[in-house]
């Protein structure tokens, strides 16, 4: 496919839930800072998520919330190329295209999919198919398509989406072997970013943030009910008095991450000395996120009003990419000995 003057990377968001702290810290800044080094790619999976949510409304929030939240955290569609999934129909007449150079086989060791046996397994179900519709099962080959149409180099991952990533690869290499003779599909390559303290944030469980879990912080949630949840938040039955160990609670990790050094600084001492309790500690956290959230909050906001440009945004975004797609669509049917 054609060449650009800098490695294309390429990321996925899935818009199955509100956006939160743990996607802000572990996804949208690593993602954002690979656009200084990159020709960036970002879309929308909206298709994706169809395996999973059936409500048309909440489907529709979902992907609005998620595109006007990283268009808020700094996301520059004039930089970047940005777009809904759906808006790119090359994208799923190319995924049948790979479907029929997929062996079964591999789809059969797909994680998610494997997942789902498991738990009908566990469950004491007889058909350990139960439940899986195609879209699950057929899952891969579209997140492949997703990669290989946009020429990406490079794929920032969590170490639990490298499969798909080296499925996509495998996938490119099935096709490379039949008709390498007329066009060959890009190899890519996953990226895992650094998944240490600072890219990793505790939920309001303790767990590691992750709507698997349920234990989330929306970034947008309205101030009463991030003040519930952050109450909620689990911490010791130390009296005020006592001295503690901020590093052992969820809530001063939280605090560290989003809070000015100055309040984090002071915090800390309040507890290592004594009389300052968990309560406090809470509360500075909400101000903190408050605070830190005001200028992404207003622009999300605006972006998510009824005839804001968002959808102008995602429409030129769909232009650009197709300016891609449309052309390695053609040399894919080309290949093939279609049109």
């Amino acid at each position: 496919m054609g060449s650009t003057a800098r490695k294309v990377s390429l990321t996925g968001i899935k818009p199955t839930g509100e956006p939160h702290l743990g996607n802000y810290i572990g996804a949208i800044l690593p993602a954002l800072e690979l656009a200084d080094s990159y020709e960036s790619v970002y879309f929308i999976a909206d298709y994706h998520a169809l395996t999973t949510i059936r409500d048309r409304d909440l489907l529709r929030h979902y992907t609005r919330s998620v595109a006007a939240t990283w268009l808020a955290a700094g996301l520059d569609p004039d930089r970047t190329t940005f777009y809904r999934q759906s808006d790119i129909p090359e994208i799923f007449e190319m995924a049948w295209v790979l479907s029929c150079v997929t062996g079964k086989g591999l789809m059969n060791r797909a994680h998610a999919y494997k997942a789902a046996r498991d738990r009908n397994r566990e469950a004491g179900r007889e058909d350990l198919d139960a439940g899986v519709n195609m879209g699950l099962f057929n899952y891969p080959v579209l997140m492949a398509v997703d990669i290989l149409i946009m020429d990406a180099d490079v794929v920032p991952v969590g170490r639990d989406q490298v499969q798909h990533v080296e499925y996509a690869a495998d996938i490119a290499g099935a096709f490379n072997s039949v008709y390498g003779d007329r066009f060959k599909f890009k190899i890519p390559a996953a990226v895992i970013p650094d998944e240490g303290s600072a890219h990793t944030l505790p939920g309001t469980d303790g767990r590691k943030m992750s709507k698997s879990y349920g234990n989330t912080i929306p970034l947008f949630a309205p101030e009463a009910d991030l003040r519930k949840m952050i109450r909620r938040i689990p911490t010791d039955s130390a009296p005020v008095e006592a001295p503690k160990d901020p590093d052992s609670a969820a809530v001063f990790t939280l605090l560290e991450r989003f809070g000015e050094p100055d309040v984090v600084a002071d915090t800390r001492a309040g507890l290592l000395a004594g009389g300052m309790g968990w309560g406090e500690v809470k509360a500075r956290l909400t101000d903190a996120l408050i605070a830190r959230f005001a200028p992404l909050r207003e622009r999300y906001e605006t972006l998510m009003a009824q005839g804001s440009e968002l959808d102008d945004l995602l429409a030129h975004g769909a232009d650009k990419a197709r300016k891609q797609t449309r052309p390695a669509l053609e040399r894919v049917r080309d290949a093939i000995g279609i049109g």
